[in-house]
């Protein structure tokens, strides 16, 4: 109860009322979600903990005749829905048609509450609920009435799923509880329609966005962007005058808002401005986190840090000052947006970011050149990360080794001006993708039997040119296999005589999948299993490839070893492509 709001003016006190109402009282009523609302988002474990706390209540008798104990959930603040609204949707009962201004959650957890009890009585039993109506999300409500089902989780969209969810929370709530012979589904009921009530707020206010900042009085906190998009579909920011102008503006908002957050779902565009997964509610807060520059993992900064960066925007809440404020937002996105369409671009920012680059940085940089200009300065950028990098020295595991390739994949994909695929920053973020030796280092043996004797199975159709390992491998004795796997690693690697194992001639880029795939494999083995999951569609780094097809050496008499040639040559190729950022000097006419 603490959470009630309080008047600060007997004024304003007057226009608004507090009841205590039962969920039954809220029957026959239709319910209005309006734009600024938050989509459905209860999770499983809340549905599970209010049906546990319901069901445990006891109801008891009171001083009040008639009268006993409920239980009380959290406000459910309303206003009267306006007649434009009701028009709109041609609502049929206008006197009981209200505005949700907070407690939706609630009111919607309630409805699939009541969904489901409704489906298990007969027709002559069934109640008619209430209605509730998303300015947004027109059709949830036709999901919510027709489509709720346990045995399908809706996920072609967010509100569905997480509707879905909670539908299937209620249903296997009653199916685990009806096998306990105390449990009473009637009693259950009862205790839902007439011993469970809400705070009913209803207030007489014309301000419905001020009303909901106020009382922010939900369960689950709203988040940064769902402020910043109540400021940006407030009806009390335009004119009233305006108001044919208002809808549509109302409308090219809610619907940009839409498209940019689509965008930022696709892995290829998020993962591309992005270092890891997405931990926020909605995407587009990243973009408005970067725009406020808030401090990364600061703990003393507000929580709702973007969100008051945006509200000192709205000074003098015109139809002027929201397009603008929206006109920047979209700048913004469009600036990454072209960004990710260029595919040079795309390739030079998307290394920076990856190896902890920022974007308003980026942004920054970009401001008054031309697009050759810029290139010339990521160029810079990226020298920079290799500063002072000598290639014959390097040696696993130095951290700068995985930028090398990375560039080495990138630069090279790059470097075929007619070819128009692209380095996936998704796949190699979320695959975890790391350095790999084309020559086993043979530092990881396998160690239980089972394990041992697969490695051999595998090794030994490529022990023809050692008939010696081969008869041991095919008759190997108890305890003598720790022998014999350094024998063949040592062969495989000695057969060219090469230079070692940890030098970057010998390093590679592969999946985490892959890798794990073929740890302590000979490099036949290994190449074995590169072609046949190219074959099957796994993406391999087109360096990876070139080096296990060979494609590196002019000359190839034999495909079983990675000789000292082999290394040298694909030695060459990483030196000759990343030139320009490891020489003196930028070659910035080759980058055109």
């Amino acid at each position: 109860m603490e959470n009630i709001p309080v008047e600060t003016s007997a004024q304003t006190a007057s226009k608004n009322s507090l009841a205590l109402r039962t969920v039954s009282q809220l029957f026959n009523n239709i319910y209005y979600i309006p734009e600024y609302q938050r989509g459905y988002r209860w999770q499983p474990q809340q549905i599970t903990e209010l049906l546990n706390d319901i069901n445990a209540f006891k109801p008891e008798e009171t001083a009040i005749p008639d009268q006993t104990t409920w239980y009380c959930l959290q406000p459910l603040a309303v206003k009267k829905v306006s007649q434009k609204i009701i028009e709109k949707y041609n609502f049929s009962d206008p006197e009981n048609c209200f505005e949700v201004i907070d407690g939706q959650q609630r009111l919607t957890t309630i409805f699939i509450i009541l969904h489901y009890l409704n489906l298990r009585f007969t027709e002559n039993r069934r109640k008619t609920l209430f209605e509730i109506h998303y300015a947004t999300r027109e059709r949830s409500w036709t999901f919510l009435k027709n489509e709720l089902n346990e045995k399908v989780i809706d996920n072609s969209n967010i509100d569905f799923s997480h509707m879905s969810n909670a539908y299937k929370a209620v249903f296997d709530w009653f199916t685990e509880k009806q096998k306990d012979i105390r449990f009473d589904e009637n009693i259950f009921e009862s205790k839902l329609l007439k011993s469970t009530k809400v705070i009913w707020y209803e207030s007489r206010e014309d301000d419905s966005i001020a009303l909901f900042t106020r009382i922010n009085i939900g369960k689950i906190p709203l988040t940064n962007a769902e402020l910043i998009k109540a400021l940006f579909l407030n009806t009390s920011n335009f004119k009233k005058s305006d108001q044919y102008d208002i809808n549509l503006k109302q409308l090219e908002i809610a619907h940009e808002w839409d498209n940019i957050e689509y965008s930022l779902q696709n892995p290829s565009f998020w993962y591309f401005i992005n270092e890891k997964e997405n931990l926020l509610d909605t995407r587009i807060e990243f973009i408005f986190n970067l725009m406020s520059e808030k401090p990364e993992n600061d703990e003393s900064v507000s929580e709702n840090f973007t969100f008051d960066y945006f509200s000192k925007k709205f000074k003098t809440n015109s139809t002027v000052e929201v397009t603008q404020n929206w006109d920047e937002i979209k700048l913004y996105f469009q600036k990454l947006t072209e960004w990710f369409d260029d595919r040079k671009l795309y390739h030079k920012i998307g290394f920076l970011i990856t190896f902890g680059e920022k974007i308003p940085t980026l942004i920054e940089l970009s401001k008054g050149l031309t697009k050759k200009q810029f290139r010339t300065a990521l160029n810079a950028k990226i020298k920079r990360k290799l500063s002072k990098v000598q290639l014959s020295t390097l040696s696993y595991p130095k951290p700068v080794i995985k930028r090398i390739l990375l560039l080495h994949n990138i630069q090279t994909m790059l470097n075929n001006s007619k070819e128009d695929s692209r380095f996936p920053f998704d796949r190699y973020k979320q695959e975890r993708w790391d350095i790999e030796h084309i020559n086993s280092a043979g530092e990881e043996m396998p160690e239980n039997e089972k394990h041992q004797q697969d490695w051999l199975n595998e090794t030994v159709p490529f022990l023809e040119k050692n008939r010696e390992l081969k008869d041991r491998a095919l008759n190997l004795q108890k305890g003598e296999f720790s022998k014999l796997y350094h024998d063949i690693i040592d062969w495989f690697n000695e057969s060219g005589k090469t230079d070692g194992t940890d030098g970057i001639g010998n390093l590679v880029l592969l999946d985490s999948k892959t890798n794990r795939g073929y740890k302590n494999s000979v490099y036949p083995v290994k190449r074995s299993k590169i072609i046949e999951r190219d074959k099957n569609g796994t993406f391999i780094p087109i360096c990876t490839r070139n080096v296990f097809l060979k494609f590196n050496s002019l000359q190839v008499s034999q495909m079983t070893f990675w000789g000292e040639q082999e290394q040298k040559d694909y030695f060459d190729d990483i030196k000759r492509v990343l030139l320009k950022y490891l020489s003196e000097q930028l070659e910035d006419k080759k980058d055109e």
